[in-house]
């Protein structure tokens, strides 16, 4: 299978595990448009090409958000696919100061592939908080979103000029 035959495999599968999911802004956008738009940073703004990198990045929250199985991510997609989603996955186990602490800790161990779909991650994170916040956030809660995402990124600094340049234009708007 070719890469674009893959690319709109992982569309279609990213869609059906999150078809019943929105995001958190008022008008609780459906959430399939969050990876959508990591993958049209990457390619678009970063120009990055490599194919699994792009597939990674729409299925990024399938094994934290879905029933997804690393297994079935494996058989669908490779093992290069499901390793690079099971780096940026989070244990939802832990507790959610636990998760965040452990995303700082570990950015910057994180395979190249990793860090480029994390780094778009929360670039498209910092822009949906921006136009699209999250309903009944107060500001200290979007402030913190801001300074914890930035705490990941200054630990991957170096991975790619680009992203990163992009990451800092929106913490610029920090509320």
């Amino acid at each position: 299978m070719d890469g674009l035959e893959q690319l709109i495999r992982a569309l279609d599968f990213a869609a059906g595990k999150h078809r019943d999911q929105r995001r958190k802004d008022v008008e609780a956008t459906p959430y399939i448009n969050h990876p959508i738009e990591l993958a049209s940073l990457l390619v678009e703004e970063a120009g990055v090409t490599d194919v699994t990198v792009i597939i990674a990045a729409i299925l990024h929250d399938t094994l934290e958000d879905t029933e997804a199985t690393p297994e079935e991510l494996e058989n669908l997609f490779g093992p290069e696919v499901a390793r690079i989603v099971m780096e940026v996955t989070d244990d939802k186990t832990l507790p959610k100061q636990v998760r965040k602490r452990l995303q700082v800790k570990h950015a910057a161990d994180n395979s190249r592939e990793a860090r480029l779909v994390k780094l778009a991650d929360k670039i498209c994170n910092l822009r949906d908080m921006a136009e699209h916040p999250p309903a009944h956030w107060p500001l200290e809660r979007k402030q913190e979103y801001y300074d914890w995402a930035r705490e990941v990124i200054d630990q991957m600094r170096g991975t790619n000029e680009v992203l990163e340049k992009l990451f800092d234009i929106e913490y610029q708007k920090k509320p």
